[in-house]
């Protein structure tokens, strides 16, 4: 494969794996390079100003993580979304062009077909299908606590835990010998 170089990529289309959804709803692919920022000011819009009260979530390959942020940013941002998630495979053509071609004949192309893993999930203002497989109920609501010191959990959803008592520093003591050139130094116990 070094002498060749891969000069075009198709996907698979697929139709949403999703019944009953309006003809309108709004898909957002995501795609390996897509900039997380653009995404989310587009979906943004799309359910705040225009109202849409569902919205897709599309990706495969290197870009299903990207599309499992998205759709967790977009939960915390607008907070009581249904969720239905479908995990299935999709088809890539891949074409790679010999960068060596024979003098004899013209340059050879080869046409790779690998099946990547995909994602899609809806997310809607209206109550979805418990039932169905992949759905997840809202996150239950928590409001922002004002703390005395000034400082603000404003963005928390839920309050932090306590610190638990293992995670707490304990006091390092050290022992010094009486030696006379200080090598007898030991360090490290713990209470």
């Amino acid at each position: 494969m070094e002498n060749f170089r891969k000069v075009r990529t198709s996907e698979e289309e697929m139709p949403l794996p999703f019944p009953d959804l309006p003809p309108d709803v709004v898909e957002m692919k995501v795609k390996e390079g897509s900039k997380i920022r653009n995404l989310m000011n587009f979906a943004m819009a799309q359910m705040e100003l225009r109202g849409r009260r569902q919205i897709v979530f599309s990706g495969c390959g290197r870009a299903v993580t990207k599309t499992i942020t998205c759709v967790e940013i977009m939960k915390r941002k607008l907070g009581g979304l249904h969720q239905v998630t479908k995990v299935r495979y999709k088809t890539v053509l891949e074409v790679w062009e010999n960068q060596d071609p024979p003098p004899e004949g013209p340059a050879q192309n080869l046409t790779v077909h690998k099946n990547v893993p995909s994602i899609c999930i809806l997310l809607s203002r209206d109550p979805l299908d418990p039932n169905q497989t992949g759905y997840q109920p809202p996150e239950p609501r928590h409001e922002a606590v004002e703390d005395t010191s000034g400082s603000s959990t404003k963005g928390l959803k839920r309050p932090l835990p306590p610190p638990c008592e293992e995670l707490l520093p304990k006091k390092l003591q050290v022992q010094v010998s009486d030696s006379p050139r200080g090598l007898g130094t030991t360090a490290g116990q713990l209470d």
